[in-house]
């Protein structure tokens, strides 16, 4: 138990760090902060539902507040850094998309009633979001970049499946959330392999591949127990690793958006 709320912190304290330093740098560090964009989506989300299900309150409410700080100070800094008028379109759709999802997370307690709505708009965002990292990876033109869409695109897969447990499990359409579970979860596994298997890999990169190996079996341990319904340590045990998988996650897209090509 103890070390339960010790990874509890954990991963806040990685939370916390997400993106800290302020104005995008060159391509790569674009391409990982708009695939970052694609994450936070997921993981407001997921904080939201969260908590209605009154599971791990106090962090998920970190979680979503500073999670939609983050997302406010990128969303700026990507649509000022956006090299065209096509990519600075997509951030004016984006934050048109992003007031609307905002207005719903807070417009009222977080309740079962809202929840659809939620999903809704977390999904408006994230095609948005996705299209924003597209279009920077296109400008990039290098291999290097495709590596730091993938490796970000990691990080919203860790949301994007907890998200969807917390959705089954209050239940809102739970048929639907399981596969989208079974679908990221493949996803996840296959970019793993192509991660660890690229030449660009460094050793550091390696070394925290291999740490997300392992955070990847306690996450994946937590999600497999959908079947079991809704039980408090479950939902918190799938809150407290898909925040620690992330915080490697992090690492690793940082570690391949710094890789000099």
């Amino acid at each position: 138990m103890q070390r339960r709320h010790v990874l509890v912190l954990a991963g806040a304290a990685g939370a916390a760090s997400l993106g800290a330093h302020a104005q995008v740098t060159d391509l790569n560090d674009a391409i990982n902060k708009a695939g970052r964009q694609r994450m936070l989506s997921q993981r407001m989300g997921k904080a939201w539902l969260a908590l209605v299900h009154q599971t791990e309150s106090a962090s998920a409410q970190t979680v979503l507040d500073k999670s939609m700080a983050l997302f406010d100070r990128q969303l700026t800094e990507l649509k000022a850094f956006a090299p065209g008028a096509e990519i600075r379109d997509t951030y004016t759709r984006l934050e048109a998309a992003w007031s609307d999802y905002k207005a719903t997370l807070v417009g009222s307690a977080p309740g079962k009633a809202g929840a659809p709505a939620v999903l809704q708009a977390d999904a408006r965002v994230l095609a948005l979001a996705h299209l924003g990292t597209q279009q920077y990876e296109a400008t990039s033109g290098k291999p290097l970049g495709k590596l730091v869409n993938i490796a970000g695109r990691q990080r919203m897969l860790t949301q994007r499946m907890a998200k969807f447990y917390f959705a089954a499990t209050l239940p809102v359409d739970a048929a639907t959330a399981s596969a989208e579970i079974g679908k990221a979860r493949q996803e996840f596994v296959t970019a793993m392999e192509l991660l660890r298997n690229a030449p660009e890999a460094t050793p550091r990169i390696k070394e925290e591949l291999a740490l997300a190996d392992g955070q990847w079996v306690f996450f994946d341990q937590a999600l497999q127990r959908l079947q079991g319904g809704a039980a408090a340590k479950p939902l918190s045990d799938v809150f407290v690793t898909s925040e620690n998988l992330l915080s490697v996650m992090d690492r690793v897209t940082g570690l391949y958006a710094s890789v000099k090509s």
